[in-house]
């Protein structure tokens, strides 16, 4: 009996990976999401064809957005699974170029399966082929190799037998996941070879917990023993890691505050007494000030971005600075006490050698007065027919819903807002924020519900980023997908153009539609478009409205789109001034050093100010 198969390298691929399995029975890779082209077309277009039963096909409309879609499932399902994505050769690979650096940043797993040119060079130059004059190896897909966790180029149908495996290692490893990519020659797809039967064995992958090293333990012990005031920033490592409970736990046995990253909110729900809120430029006054006056801050599973730290800003000079994290590479940012371990297992051995270790009392009042605030800015609006604050938008969508929803959002004014005032429920948040890319928001909310069906997915999404991606409606009523989208449209881009004049004082320019060199302001009918891919659609006239559709929306089973103009002034709290709001703190954004106007030269005289205060460290 031969113990070899004979297959092409495509069909071996699509084999080998509908028997890659998750503890619990389930395909790790839950399928790939599909635009054929004549780079991929013939091989692995026939190959998952020939496997359809089972290893799922799914079609959808733009390579960048299907990466964003499979992105976000991989999110929602704590990184235990994940989506593979195919395109051909030239522009449908170089448009996943930008998913891929989502996933890298974000330090989540996607399988990217771009075709490539012939490895045996005889046609070429093929159609959409990038030709490097003086490097014959290179092609489109070298593009990928900054923003991938692994690469390999699929020169010989054997490859797949080496390469195959060490992506899923790489997808599968706590502190290396990210993207990998296999740039498949779309001559080697289609070429067979004899496989040995073994290599399709399912196999099931186990995600590890690293513990941590007793020497790094026993430094970081020593140091919070020592504070009076310690402080964590929870990070989006707590959620992957399903340290949720744990951190709890720690937080009140040790009676220490948390505040929150974007990444890392939800992970405690808003209720719990030890959550202060976010952290940082768009942060709460409770998390801020607390941060501020620690003594010891304590990340977990963080890698201390600008946002969190308000540009090296936030925390006091004299405070010790603690990392929880599974890759020694961010555990030891800003100079931190480094403890490399995963985040679940390691809280448990911190709190174990804790002990009886209990912090000073943190300032329940400051709480107090940060929810407060937070109802107020929510608040229903008395005039109903004045366009209301994304902050009211966010409290009519907050009352409309309960403690099944999930919140999600990419980029623009509402992440800010969200992360300061959306009160969620455990995992009722969902936030692109590590790359802050606008398209990501309709694909993440098809992505977030195909991974968490159970939960209510509501999608915030300005009109900028809505003009940028939305395509993906129409896979989402193509798939019966059902999610909410709530539009606010400001008639531009409302957050750059606070960043500009606010925040770099530079004057309205090319941000809103009215300060554009262009003959006629568009009219744009959202409503019409949306319904044009097939979701229901509404435009509601005030936060009333808003609430009463969004209730609607839950016996449809495709998408609704609910289009509410709103205001595109600033409120305090958004974090999206650069200097230090009612709540937000420091964002360093570079101002110019010389100008004709005073108010451009005073904006550089406080910047130099505010730029002093930044810790500097490794």
């Amino acid at each position: 009996m031969s113990n070899t198969i004979r297959l092409t390298a495509a069909q071996a691929t699509i084999k080998w990976l509908s028997v890659q399995l998750t503890p619990e029975g389930d395909r790790y890779i839950d399928g790939m999401w599909a635009i054929f082209g004549h780079g991929n077309v013939a091989g692995i277009g026939e190959a998952l064809h020939a496997y359809r039963d089972v290893f799922p096909t799914w079609r959808g409309q733009n390579e960048q957005t299907m990466a964003h879609t499979a992105i976000a499932f991989a999110k929602a399902q704590k990184r235990t699974r994940a989506m593979a994505v195919t395109s051909s050769i030239g522009p449908g690979s170089t448009n996943v170029v930008t998913a891929a650096a989502l996933a890298h940043v974000n330090r989540l797993p996607l399988l990217i399966i771009a075709g490539d040119v012939f490895a045996t060079r005889r046609p070429d130059p093929v159609l959409q082929q990038v030709e490097d004059f003086d490097d014959g190896t290179v092609s489109a897909n070298d593009c990928f190799r900054p923003v991938s966790r692994y690469f390999d180029r699929i020169t010989r149908p054997e490859h797949i037998l080496y390469a195959l495996p060490r992506a899923l290692r790489t997808m599968t490893d706590p502190a290396n996941c990210g993207p990998a990519t296999l740039a498949f020659c779309q001559d080697v797809q289609a070429e067979a070879y004899d496989y040995p039967v073994e290599f399709f064995s399912p196999k099931v992958w186990h995600i590890r917990r690293p513990v941590p090293d007793a020497g790094e333990l026993a430094r970081v012990v020593a140091k919070i023993k020592a504070a009076k005031r310690p402080v964590i920033i929870s990070g989006g490592g707590t959620i992957y890691s399903q340290a949720e409970d744990t951190l709890a736990d720690f937080a009140t046995k040790h009676n220490i505050p948390v505040a929150e990253t974007q990444a890392g909110k939800s992970g405690l729900p808003q209720s719990h007494a030890m959550n202060f809120g976010a952290s940082g430029v768009d942060g709460s006054a409770a998390a801020n000030a607390a941060s501020i006056a620690a003594d010891v801050v304590i990340g977990v599973g963080t890698r201390f971005q600008d946002f969190t730290t308000g540009s090296r800003t936030l925390f006091g000079h004299d405070a010790d600075l603690v990392s929880i994290n599974i890759h020694g590479y961010d555990a030891a940012k800003h100079g931190a006490e480094s403890l490399v371990g995963d985040a679940k297992v390691t809280l448990e051995a911190l709190s174990a050698a804790l002990g009886d270790y209990r912090a000073a009392d943190p300032d329940a009042g400051a709480r107090a007065d940060w929810l407060r605030a937070v109802d107020a800015y929510c608040a229903r609006p008395d005039n109903q027919s004045a366009k209301p604050t994304d902050g009211q938008v966010i409290g009519a969508v907050q009352r409309a819903t309960g403690e099944n929803a999930v919140a999600m959002c990419a980029a623009g004014t509402m992440p800010g807002a969200l992360k300061l005032l959306w009160k969620p429920s455990q995992g009722g948040y969902h936030m692109e924020y590590g790359y802050s890319c606008m398209g990501y928001e309709v694909a993440g909310a098809l992505g977030l519900k195909l991974g968490a069906p159970e939960r209510e997915v509501i999608c915030f999404v300005g009109d900028g980023s809505y003009m940028l991606a939305n395509s993906e409606l129409a896979t989402a009523v193509m798939r019966r997908v059902p999610f909410t989208v709530v539009l606010t449209d400001n008639r531009g881009y409302g957050c750059i153009n606070r960043l500009q004049t606010m925040g770099c004082g530079g004057e309205p320019f090319n941000n809103m539609y009215v300060d554009c060199n262009v003959e006629v302001q568009p009219e744009i009918d959202y409503v019409m478009h949306a319904r044009s891919m097939g979701a229901h659609a509404v435009k509601a006239a005030g936060t009333d409205q808003l609430e009463a559709e969004i209730a609607a929306a839950r016996a449809r089973n495709i998408p609704t789109v609910i289009v509410i103009e709103t205001e595109a002034k600033d409120f305090p709290g958004t974090g999206l001034q650069i200097t230090a709001g009612a709540h937000g703190h420091f964002w360093d954004v570079a101002v110019p050093q010389v100008s004709d106007r005073q108010k451009q030269r005073d904006r550089f005289a406080q910047y130099l100010d505010q730029i002093a205060n930044a810790k500097i460290s490794n």
